[in-house]
Parts: C-alpha cells; structure tokens; sequence
C-alpha cells in the first residue's frame, strides 16, 4: 500500500508528458556540478547536449580527486556519450578509469524487440528496455524500477521515496526542488554496493540541482552552471 501511495504521488508531482521525453531538456545545452566531499571541492561533472534533426547526444565527463598533505590518494576520470532519437534512448557508451582501475560501458539497443545489450566490465547480458542508465540529468528515472551504472554496467534495482519539497540554496540562489531518495531494493547486497542517495530536482523545471550520498565521507554534487 504504501509503496502504491508513493507511486500515485511521484505520478502527480511530475507531469506525466514530460516523462520518456528527454526533449523536456530541450533549452539546455551545457551543465556543470561541482564534487565536494565533506565539504571540500575536489573537482566535476560536466554534460554536453548536441543536437542534429532527431538526434541528441549527451557527453559527460567527470573529474575528481582526493588528496591528503599534497598527495594523491585517489584518482577518477570518466567520459561517456548518452544517445537519443526523437527522444529514445539508442545507445551509451563509457569508459572511466578508477583510481588505475579501468571501467567501461556499451549498450546497444536490440532492433528485433528493442531489449537492451550491454556488454560492460561487470554485467554482459540484456535488459528491459524499461530501465535508464544512472546519469541522474533525466528527471524519469524517478519512475524507474531499475538503473543501469554508468560506469559498469551493472543493474541497479532500485526504491524511489518522495521526501519532499525543500528549498536549496547553491551560492547566492535558492532552488526550490523535490527530494527524492534512492536505495538498493535487494539486501543481499554488499556495503560497498549498495545505494543510498538523496537527489534533488527543481520543481518547475525538474533540473537536477543536488545529489548527496554517504561512502567514506559525504559527498555532493552541486550545481555549478548551466546554459
């Protein structure tokens, strides 16, 4: 019951026509979000929107480190490219080296029943097509009972909670946004895996403004600018 309370009001809150339509994002063409943990800036995330005719490619890069007494303890750096075609997702790709350790994503989509491919370093196999790689700039994935790591490939199954509406201030501006939580639905999972991230979303505009999370340290995505 509770879990069909929250769906009617994820449904509500959101209009249902701007869902599965990443043409709602249609006005931007550049977002950046600054990383901090506990507090300190450490370094980005960065999406570009290409758009030719039907066509709309979305690359992401992200940039971060974690330094102590000048030294560098961890390094990440990632690249990916999102594509759509009149709105439908039709393939992803990434590659991302962690800290030495390098990661990568492709997924295709299958043109006999449009399930999805994904060959990636932890997952290789198909998938519903009613899933959405975990970027978190597209405001549908708050309907989705599953997402796909970008940085992997792995299957996330996921519960969505609706917070509530709370205002944000980034700089000198206060946003006011939905809140929205985002937690591993299978308990087998290990620590290390699981996810437990708080994600913030204009209301008007449903723009991604915040997402935090605790994993050695807490951690934030800011938003930095957009155009």
């Amino acid at each position: 019951m509770k879990k069909f309370i929250l769906s009617i009001a994820i449904i509500l809150l959101f209009n249902m026509d701007s869902f599965g339509h990443v043409n709602h994002y249609n006005k931007y063409n550049y977002l950046e979000y600054e990383l901090f943990r506990n507090n300190k800036s450490i370094g980005y995330h960065k999406y570009e929107f290409t758009r030719s005719g039907e066509n709309l490619i979305v690359n992401s890069e992200v940039n971060f480190k974690i330094t102590k007494l000048g030294i560098d303890l961890y390094n990440y750096y990632a690249k990916s490219e999102e594509k759509y075609k009149n709105g439908v997702f039709i393939g992803f790709e990434s590659k991302t080296n962690q800290n030495k350790k390098n990661k990568y994503v492709n997924i295709n989509v299958d043109s006999t029943n449009t399930d999805l491919i994904i060959d990636g370093s932890s997952y290789k196999g198909k998938a519903s097509n009613d899933i959405i790689i975990g970027t978190w700039w597209n405001h549908e994935i708050v309907q989705k009972q599953a997402q796909i790591s970008a940085v992997s490939g792995r299957i996330i199954e996921q519960n969505v909670k609706f917070i509530g509406k709370e205002e944000v201030k980034i700089g000198n501006k206060i946003y006011k946004t939905l809140k929205f939580n985002f937690s591993s639905s299978d308990p087998s999972l290990s620590k290390d895996k699981k996810l437990n991230t708080d994600v913030w979303y204009e209301e008007d505009t449903y723009l991604w403004i915040k997402a935090a999370f605790d994993k050695t340290g807490y951690w934030e995505y800011r938003l930095k600018t957009y155009k």
